[in-house]
């Protein structure tokens, strides 16, 4: 139901923007959030938006550098990411939190639906 794409390999300092698109159900009305996974590491939070757009929270490793936004209309959330580094190689997932309001939460446990995950490569 959750379809990330937009992964692949860059170089430290490029960008990238991943989407995650919504179908089987509307997800207008959720908080959604980007987690990442590196190899031999815990799934990490790194941004997630309000259902309005009107409240976000980005970790703290890539505040200033990646933007996440959302367009309820295409059903579709962004994570648009700038000044890549190597330490944010990982694979990245798409969720989404059924909580009501403009509640953002952190915690994986927190969200409902999953995408597949879209691998993002930094090189060096």
């Amino acid at each position: 139901q959750l379809q990330a794409s937009g992964g692949g390999l860059v170089q430290a300092g490029g960008s990238l923007r991943l989407s995650c698109t919504a179908s089987g159900r509307t997800f207008s009305r959720d908080t959604m959030g980007w987690f990442r996974q590196a190899p031999g590491k815990e799934r990490q939070f790194v941004a997630a938006i309000s259902w309005s757009g009107g409240t976000t929270y980005s970790a703290d490793s890539v505040k200033g550098r990646f933007t996440i936004s959302r367009d309820n209309a295409k059903n579709t959330v962004y994570l648009q990411m700038n000044s890549l580094k190597p330490e944010d190689t990982a694979v990245y997932y798409c969720a989404a939190d059924k909580s009501v309001g403009e509640v953002v939460r952190s915690r994986a446990w927190a969200y409902d639906y999953w995408g597949q995950g879209t691998q993002v490569t930094v090189s060096s």
